[in-house]
């Protein structure tokens, strides 16, 4: 029974300890002291595990070793054996209760310390089996948690550092191009021969266009990153859907009619709906998407075809073109930054393959989602849906 109690008295010890350290207050004058006790306490709990690891032999052989005395020098006398009975049954009491004590604490925080090395390896993927039901296994359930989220976190931070790498090569490739364009011309003009004006203007075209490419991709550069980063400023005001979105596209029919385009708007709203947007930027969202119907046509004629209607609790626009259409293993990367859907990287100066990137993080940031559908040789659906706030009678 005296093993037992002097178990006892130490674990409460060291449970007080372990308190009185979780109750100190973390400054750094403090951290020297704060490193000596959290050594002291590893190293008493240490003897414990060993304690407690070597007492369950001795207790065996040391019961056995009594029974043996107790029969050799007093026979099989009734008292002889009570007192063996009664004895061996608290030593194996305190057996049983030891081998509790590691089963249900010093095991699993063994295995707990073997995780936290693990963790402080940069080892993520490790995962402790929990077959206790106490504060422990409670505990135990917290660091597969935390470690799981430092897997996500590390997952996501390789995920990012891939995709800058990748960005930063997108940038370097489109900005070269143009770069090189206009520095030979201008060596060109630069040059002591003879330069006619037809080739001169044309030249002077060529510089410009190039310039302005490159100006119209560090401006969706700059953008996309304020919508990244989440800096971008939005003006959100309660706002009509017929009206506004009669206006917006009654200005699209006006700029296809120009270039000789068929462009056709079907409102099918049964009555009116406010929603919370940025104008502005809702602008720049259809700018994009229907920009981008005239950039890959695949022809000389287009056709675009805008239904707006309702859906649950969003307002819906569909924007179908009669284009050459994308394939659908490409379908899906349609909003990836800078991906253009012909396998070479040919530089087109009306794109700079962050338009659609823009249009997903705009839609977006309005609680809203954006969708492609397309048959290939027969045209691209794009439908945005921005969430409703109230209907308007």
């Amino acid at each position: 029974m005296g093993l037992c109690q002097k178990f006892k008295g130490k674990f409460k010890k060291c449970n007080k300890e372990k308190c009185a350290l979780a109750c100190m207050e973390c400054d750094t004058s403090n951290l020297p002291k704060h490193i000596r006790e959290l050594k002291k306490y590893k190293a008493e709990f240490q003897r414990f595990h060993r304690y407690i690891k070597y007492a369950k032999p001795v207790i065996v052989i040391f019961t056995l070793l009594v029974w043996y005395i107790l029969i050799k020098y007093g026979g099989f006398k009734a008292f002889s054996v009570f007192i063996a009975l009664l004895f061996s049954m608290v030593t194996f009491f305190e057996f049983f209760f030891l081998r509790r004590i590691e089963a249900k604490i010093l095991n699993p925080i063994g295995s707990l310390k073997n995780g936290v090395s693990e963790i402080a390896r940069g080892n993520y993927d490790v995962e402790i089996k929990n077959c206790v039901s106490n504060e422990i296994g409670q505990l135990i359930d917290s660091f597969n948690e935390m470690a799981r989220k430092l897997k996500e976190g590390e997952k996501v931070k390789s995920e990012y550092e891939e995709n800058r790498k990748t960005i930063i090569a997108n940038i370097s490739h489109d900005l070269k191009t143009p770069m090189t364009s206009i520095q030979g011309y201008i060596e060109a003009i630069l040059d002591d021969t003879v330069i006619s004006r037809e080739d001169l203007s044309k030249y002077l075209k060529i510089i410009y266009s190039n310039s302005e490419y490159m100006n119209k991709l560090i401006d969706d550069l700059f953008l996309f990153s304020k919508l990244d980063m989440q800096k971008l400023d939005f003006n959100f005001a309660e706002v009509e859907a017929i009206p506004f979105f009669n206006d917006l596209f009654e200005e699209f029919e006006l700029e296809f009619q120009e270039r000789g385009f068929k462009f056709a708007y079907t409102n099918k709203l049964e009555e009116n709906v406010v929603f919370n947007i940025d104008t502005k930027r809702i602008h720049q969202i259809f700018r994009n998407v229907i920009g981008n119907a005239v950039k890959y046509r695949g022809g000389a004629s287009l056709s675009l075809w805008v239904d707006l209607y309702m859906e649950k609790d969003f307002v819906c626009v569909d924007v179908r073109d009669d284009g050459r259409g994308i394939g659908e293993d490409k379908l899906e990367h349609v909003f990836d930054r800078f991906y253009r859907v012909d396998t070479e990287r040919t530089k087109d100066l009306l794109s700079t393959g962050l338009g659609l990137a823009i249009a997903k993080e705009l839609v977006e940031a309005h609680g809203g989602k954006i969708s492609a559908s397309s048959v290939e040789g027969s045209g691209t659906c794009f439908t945005i849906r921005i969430p409703a706030l109230i209907i308007s009678r």
